[in-house]
């Protein structure tokens, strides 16, 4: 590792650098140039520094990707290998993903300017977790036998889909790797991921080790590269039987556009959240307090699920208002790689100047800023904390997704009102309920419209747990069992049976 000087809050610091050991493709089984010879710069948001220049993919690197993901799928051993089998060699990258924590934390962290104590004990152990998860699924794939009419004897087979493209976001580089090929590969498909082009090198460390752990070549392909140009060769390719993407709705509209003017392949999407807390008078404040700042301030906001619409009911506001102000200005702003740390830098400038826009736009549109709002450090692309309140449902802070670390409050008096505001979105992804009363909990929770409800808790993910959203928020699940079924076809197999003795 090197250093160099940078800082986040107050005064000079050394910054970490960690050793970038990957920065080529990774296409059957090895490390190459792109085609084109191109590279691309990736980033340190703690500095703005160059921290590698990685090869860029096109269409033609995609082609040569999905072409190796094609070949091992048709001829390869991994499809045929028994599910026993695939389910150790997930074990295997698993286990040797465990013993790099330390050296993959840094990377993200210095990558998106995430927290490496969090990285080190949420993030890359959270991926193992769903890792060993799908690991345990692989043998457990079967079909049904069917009580068809007539001389005849029905079975279904679940079958793995083919070649699945994978684009994913920069906000949780390891946990959206191992989050959508996990459950790809234990049904037995070979992918071509393209990680997102601010954050590729986590995805390009993942191929390498499972490359060690003895995964076949082809089964596992990441393409670094941009949106229009590799995002979209995956989109439409004609030989990419489904596509996976988390990220934005208008790329996700793109995506499925894409499919439709191709091959029509099949298409999940996890997209935007504007996500409602729901505090009601009954509450413990000090916990409601806390709870609403991690779900709005934990990974500097840039969270689909975080908790950025916050409606208080009115006996509590005023306590809950003075509360928040005092939360966030102690919530602090620095390096991730110090452990003191509560934030780190937004992922680039080009987010950083998007999240200083719309707290312009808030206070344009009347809202009252009650604290934060500015850039903080001399370099880097820190943002304080930011509360606004009185925001009204129709501002753009409250309708559109910001992904940064800006919450808007607002005040409500009865269950059915907060119902009503909490719906009151084109997104549903997630929200939260924080009450003591069980039947105002199971009320809200059934009439929310949201894939996930918190019920006295946020951010609680477990391998276990279905995971997409309503509305404009996307659909297909990830997460359980039910993520499985993106990856596989079923199959409907019908014998004449004509002297059964069983009709």
């Amino acid at each position: 590792m090197g250093s160099n000087e940078g800082s986040g809050g107050e005064g000079k610091q050394t910054v970490v650098v960690p050793e970038i050991k990957f920065t080529k493709l990774f296409i059957n089984g090895e490390f190459v140039d792109a085609a084109s010879g191109k590279t691309f710069e990736t980033r340190d948001p703690r500095t703005g520094d160059v921290l590698a220049d990685i090869a860029e993919a096109d269409k033609t690197d995609v082609d040569l990707a999905v072409a190796a993901a094609r070949e091992a799928f048709e001829h390869g051993p991994w499809p045929r290998m028994s599910g026993y089998a695939r389910g150790r060699a997930l074990s295997k990258l698993a286990d040797l993903v465990e013993q790099h924590i330390e050296e993959l934390a840094q990377l993200d962290g210095a990558d998106a300017g995430k927290l490496l104590l969090l990285g080190k004990i949420i993030d890359i152990p959270h991926a193992v977790q769903m890792l060993r998860y799908y690991a345990g699924a692989a043998d457990k794939i079967h079909g049904e036998t069917l009580r068809v009419s007539g001389k005849y004897q029905g079975h279904t087979l679940k079958e793995p889909v083919g070649v699945v493209g994978v684009i994913i976001p920069w906000n949780f580089p390891s946990l959206m790797f191992f989050l959508k090929i996990s459950p790809a590969l234990a049904a037995g498909c070979t992918v071509v991921v393209k990680p997102a082009e601010q954050t590729p090198l986590s995805a390009l460390f993942y191929a390498n080790l499972a490359k060690e752990a003895g995964i076949p070549e082809g089964v596992i392909n990441v393409v670094p590269g941009f949106g229009p140009t590799a995002g979209a060769a995956i989109a439409s390719h004609m030989d990419i039987d489904s596509v996976a993407f988390t990220g934005s709705g208008e790329v996700g509209r793109l995506v499925m556009e894409a499919s439709a003017r191709s091959n029509l392949k099949t298409v999940s999407l996890e997209l935007g959240g504007k996500c409602p807390l729901i505090i009601f008078d009954d509450a413990d404040v000090d916990m409601a307090v806390e709870l609403s700042r991690l779900a709005i301030f934990f990974n500097k906001g840039e969270v689909c699920v975080a908790g950025s619409r916050v409606y208080v009911q009115e006996g509590i506001y005023d306590e809950f208002v003075k509360k928040a102000v005092v939360a966030a200005q102690n919530w602090k702003v620095g390096d991730p790689f110090d452990v003191a740390t509560n934030m780190g830098p937004q992922v680039d400038k080009v987010q950083f100047e998007r999240v200083l826009k719309y707290i312009d736009i808030g206070k344009s549109e009347g809202a009252t800023l009650l604290t934060g709002g500015k850039p903080t450090g001399d370099k880097g692309y820190y943002i304080e904390p930011t509360i606004f309140a009185d925001v009204k449902e129709d501002m753009k802070i409250a309708q559109d997704e910001i992904f940064g670390p800006v919450m808007s409050l607002m005040k409500f008096k009865t269950v059915d009102e907060a119902i009503e505001k909490a719906n009151c979105t084109k997104y549903g992804l997630a929200a939260g309920i924080i009450t003591k009363d069980l039947n105002i909990a199971n009320k809200v929770s059934r009439s929310v419209r949201a894939g996930t409800v918190w019920v006295n808790c946020y951010f609680a993910f477990d391998p276990e747990a279905p995971f997409g959203g309503y509305k404009m928020s996307g659909f297909g699940r990830d997460q359980g069992m039910m993520a499985m079924d993106k990856y596989m076809q079923v199959k409907s197999v019908i014998t004449a049976v004509p002297d059964s003795p069983w009709y």
